[in-house]
């Protein structure tokens, strides 16, 4: 192997193309990841902003399933710190802990008409009890009841995990989550920041003889008899060719079209990923305060907001996250709509409102950075239950991430679940080979 010679290329350091390129290294590979930003993470990395590890994207990093499993299989540092209670529930103006209780508590504690909720969420668990893929998931909330609180609940449910409003997600993809996924029961916080996570798989990467260059693009992917043979790199000042075995994209199979040549892949796949390309929005609020303001340890989400899905409270667990003395918080809201063009300004209006009536002393609090991601930059490049298949019409090309996520899946653990999936086929097409 030489530097522009690599079994392995992975574009993009974000969630996807990291658990990717951990595995496929850890199985002997030689592996190289071309990211364009200056760190690694993607739209799950973290910002410092004077002392605070900020995080501009995913914040939590779920416990037990697939993307701690990853990390045990590839020997990467996992150092996530489970808050307890993970999250609280604020109803009625009191925030309550359901652990344990699970959907009858916490429905019980809204509505009369819970334990028709809670048969309905049993019925999904078998196929039969399954609703037609175009029901919302408020419309199939609304067949129980019409309580307000409840759909709250629901509504920043689909928010936290999806990116989108109840309204926007198919009842089929929550339903399947939440019987048949991890459904984020455990998760926690890196004291690093998420940064920290991509950071442990990166070594990784390099431990292995891999490479990860950071301020580097893909300009084009080498196309030779319908196969990708390798790319070209802007590099600094230099354009660097390298030649690959096979290619795993973490930048979306739109963004993937370009790099490929839209005119070099079949006119119904191009179309294909035209259509699903409909990224989700969130907005989120960072602050800090030299007082605690958020009693919860973990996150605390809402049954009766305008927007504000959820507040996360880092310092209580994580006090490196900020300097001594302060609380590091973060208040992140689905807009409306969360797909399509919004009102920027008015729906982050919304949100500090919300986050002036739920947390007292927010007005005295220090603003570090309000994020919108959306278009380009977003929360989730494709609604869930819409997402593309992961492999592509070219053989030796797969795509990653929160584009090409399995049915019912979201987040980063998604992004761990398609990597697996890339990599266990490419074991399979493409043995390694030993110099």
């Amino acid at each position: 192997m030489t530097e522009n010679n690599w079994d392995a290329l992975v574009i993009g350091a974000g969630a996807g193309g990291l658990l990717a390129a951990a595995r496929l290294s850890h199985l002997g590979y030689t592996t190289l990841v071309v990211e364009r930003l200056d760190k690694v993470g993607g739209r799950a990395s973290t910002d410092d902003i004077d002392g605070f590890k900020v995080n501009n994207g995913a914040i939590v990093i779920e416990l037990g399933g697939i993307t701690e499993e990853t990390f045990d299989e590839v020997g990467a540092k996992f150092d996530v710190r489970k808050p307890e209670p993970p999250i609280l529930y604020r109803i009625g103006g009191k925030d309550v802990d359901v652990t344990g209780g699970g959907w009858g508590f916490l429905l019980s504690k809204l509505t009369r008409q819970g334990a028709k909720l809670v048969q309905g969420l049993g019925a999904a668990r078998n196929d039969s009890g399954m609703p037609e893929d175009e029901l919302s998931t408020a419309d199939w909330v609304a067949k129980y009841t019409k309580n307000e609180s409840v759909h709250g609940i629901f509504r920043n449910m689909c928010g936290s995990v999806f990116a989108v409003g109840s309204e926007e997600l198919p009842a089929r993809v929550f339903l399947t989550y939440f019987t048949r996924k991890s459904a984020f029961k455990k998760f926690g916080y890196c004291p690093d920041g998420t940064i920290g996570m991509w950071k442990s798989l990166a070594d990784v990467v390099e431990g292995n003889g891999g490479a990860v260059w950071l301020d580097s693009e893909v300009t084009s992917l080498t196309l030779t008899d319908g196969r990708i043979t390798g790319a070209v790199i802007a590099r600094g000042d230099e354009t660097v060719e390298v030649t690959a075995r096979f290619t795993v994209s973490d930048i979306g199979p739109f963004a993937t079209l370009d790099l490929v040549g839209r005119e070099n892949l079949p006119a119904d796949y191009v179309a294909q990923v035209d259509k699903a390309n409909r990224p989700c929005a969130m907005i989120s609020v960072n602050f800090a305060s030299q007082r605690p303001l958020v009693k919860a340890p973990g996150m605390t989400s809402f049954a009766q907001t305008r927007r504000l899905c959820y507040v996360a409270n880092f310092t209580d667990i994580c006090p490196e996250m900020a300097p001594d003395g302060w609380h590091l918080y973060q208040g992140t809201a689905v807009p409306k709509p969360a797909v399509g063009d919004f009102d920027e300004e008015a729906e982050t209006q919304l949100l500090l409102d919300d986050l002036r009536d739920q947390v007292p002393g927010f007005d005295e609090a220090r603003i570090l950075s309000i994020n919108v991601t959306r278009d380009g930059w977003p929360p989730q490049r494709a609604v869930a239950g819409f997402d593309l298949p992961n492999v592509t019409p070219i053989p030796n090309l797969w795509n990653v991430g929160d584009a090409v996520k399995e049915y019912g899946n979201g987040g980063t653990t998604a992004c761990a679940e398609t990597a697996k999936i890339v990599v266990d086929k490419i074991r399979d097409q493409f043995p390694v080979t030993t110099a």
